[in-house]
């Protein structure tokens, strides 16, 4: 497992679950195409895997 996920917002969450926006917000993402550093753990890594299909994570 890398030490740390470069976490990028790529499709908007405005028709999305209301818990994937909650999610999202709370991964500290605002816009399309922030980008955002994150540590590798499980919590987040849960988080990621709900919103997979909003989100493009690369590992550094």
């Amino acid at each position: 497992m890398a030490e740390k996920l470069k976490v990028t917002l790529i499709k908007s969450p405005i028709g999305a679950v209301p818990k994937n926006k909650k999610t999202v917000a709370a991964l500290g993402l605002r816009k399309i195409n922030s980008t955002n550093e994150l540590p590798d753990n499980q919590a987040v890594r849960g988080m990621l895997r709900q919103v997979q299909h909003l989100v493009k994570v690369e590992e550094l």
